[in-house]
């Protein structure tokens, strides 16, 4: 009763377009997701983009090309019905995020026209107070439903779990859903408390269907197998518009981990169309949408659009973006080292395997404080957020790797809560967790064909230029950054251990430091430190 209830009372009606209902209706839903704040244009391994290479039409993505294709889509759509929606995480990523926090989100997006946006775990990365100053400076509504804000007193009775927007004379009911792990890998504070994402969305989803909605969304930020779950357990929703996992679908673009749509089938038989959009504002998602008379899917056709070079950018956002970046340009230009080749710091490699990156920046972190009795490293491979290509490496490329603010952080552990800690990190591969450890110290195997707890195995620590078996009754320091420390992305152990420290340098700056001390050069490398059995 009282899901039926949270979901009743989350119902909003907006006033948007009018007109006469059809037997069929077909509903053109624009969308993107996990945007991070990405405003330049990107390079084909998402790193950033500089002037010379953009000009060379080798570049993706940029807030002024992306408010040009979604106008031009949404023209397309004139006279016809269209939403604009984001499926959340639109804050770290990028030094615009650093610098001006949530407003730089809220400005352009409101210029934008989104329609509804969901709320994405990151938008809890600098508390709750910063995202009620993105709600209460957002001109569009931002939706999110199992989680329950009435005790904090920056939230409370500023955000709704779904709405009720009509569009050609059709109630579209939306719902938001955001990812129940939030508080172990963001900081959305004690007094925000998560639920069940089925169950939520199953009673607001009887509750639209009670007040008379037949046309359901979940605008989820909850990774594409879970929106994949929750369309096969509930019966209510029609269409499912994702994020958080970061997941291209396509039907025609190489190495899409699906179709798009991606058809799921109900309880009640009926196939629900499942869609994602990738990340940074590369991809512009276009699905439509046909229902019969009675709020049943008949047709779902669409594919992401890629945002290459042939999109002219936007003029004005163009010069509103180089008037923000002016302040921005001296620190993000500096060059803090070169790299022989291309350091590989995406998520499909950083969040499953050894990866490039995560051995740079766990092998800086040790470095930095061996001296001071630390043997092992673990940082959290989510906390990568972006690869740099190679020659010169930028300090806004190392704050684009590394954009959370993160500090240098030890704690002692046994060497029993270092295996169960490895365990955690290697938990959730199969959803892409954030939590998998990149390591330097240390060497461990695991066998994802395992249960969650009892993967990880052979795990040895540097002694000199040896390795020897952990001794589960010894305690190591360890480092790791202040997220992982407190407990994020679910590392307990860490939260509990003896002697903590959270207040080290940056890891950006920790990050610079290293590559300078390396002559400046660095080349990227994996050395087998990890290694999966299969």
């Amino acid at each position: 009763m009282k899901r039926l209830l949270l979901g009743a009372s989350a119902l909003t009606l907006c006033a948007g377009f009018s007109g006469a209902a059809y037997a069929d209706f077909t509903l053109n839903i624009l969308h993107i997701n996990d945007f991070h704040s990405r405003f330049d244009p990107i390079t084909g391994t998402d790193s950033n983009c500089d002037a010379e290479t953009d000009a060379a039409g080798e570049c993706f993505g940029g807030i002024a090309r992306l408010k040009t294709i979604i106008d031009d889509t949404r023209a397309k759509y004139e006279g016809g019905n269209s939403l604009l929606l984001s499926a959340g995480d639109n804050f770290q990523g990028s030094l615009y995020y650093t610098t001006y926090k949530s407003k730089v989100v809220s400005d352009f997006f409101n210029q934008m026209g989104f329609d509804v946006v969901a709320t994405g775990n990151h938008e809890f990365d600098d508390g709750p107070e910063e995202f009620m100053k993105f709600i209460e400076s957002a001109e569009f509504p931002i939706i999110g439903g199992n989680f329950d804000v009435t005790r904090d007193p920056n939230l409370a009775g500023k955000i709704k779990g779904s709405i009720v927007i009509e569009v050609g004379g059709e109630k579209i009911g939306i719902i938001g859903a955001t990812t129940e792990d939030t508080p172990e890998i963001a900081s959305p504070g004690d007094n925000v408390e998560f639920t069940d994402v089925i169950q939520y969305v199953r009673g607001a989803s009887e509750a639209l269907d009670a007040a008379g909605v037949n046309k359901i969304i979940l605008l989820s930020h909850i990774g594409y197998t879970v929106d994949m779950d929750v369309a096969a357990a509930l019966p209510l929703v029609d269409v499912i518009v994702g994020g958080h996992s970061h997941t291209l679908l396509s039907n025609t673009a190489e190495g899409a981990a699906g179709p798009y749509p991606t058809m799921v089938t109900n309880p009640d038989g009926v196939e629900v169309p499942v869609v994602q959009a990738n990340q940074y504002g590369k991809y512009l998602g276009d699905i439509a949408i046909t229902w019969d008379d009675n709020g049943v899917v008949t047709k779902a056709e669409g594919e992401p659009f890629l945002i290459d070079a042939s999109v002219v950018g936007n003029e004005d956002f163009a010069g509103q973006l180089a008037e923000l970046a002016g302040p921005i340009n001296e620190a993000m230009n500096v060059v803090i080292g070169t790299t022989t080749g291309p350091i590989d710091g995406s998520r499909e490699t950083c969040r499953a395997v050894e990866c490039q990156m995560g051995n740079l920046v766990a092998d800086a972190m040790l470095d930095r404080v061996k001296d001071q009795g630390v043997s092992i490293a673990i940082q959290n491979g989510g906390g990568l957020r972006a690869s740099i290509d190679a020659g010169e490496i930028t300090m806004g490329e190392a704050i684009t790797v590394l954009p959370f603010s993160n500090t240098l952080a030890t704690v002692d552990l046994s060497g029993a809560d270092v295996i169960e800690s490895l365990e955690n990190g290697v938990s959730d591969i199969e959803n892409g967790a954030g939590r998998f450890p990149q390591v330097a110290g240390l060497k461990f195997s695991f066998d994802i064909s395992q249960p969650p707890g009892s993967r990880v195995s052979d795990v040895l620590v540097g002694s000199g230029d040896d390795w020897a078996p952990i001794d589960e009754e010894a305690t190591y320091t360890i480092v790791t950054n202040n997220f992982n420390r407190a407990g994020g992305d679910g590392y307990a152990t860490f939260a509990e251990g003896d002697n903590p420290y959270d207040f080290g340098p940056p890891l950006e700056q920790v990050l610079a430091d290293f590559i300078a001390k390396q002559g400046g050069t660095y080349t990227p490398y994996t050395d087998g430190r990890i290694t999966e059995i299969k």
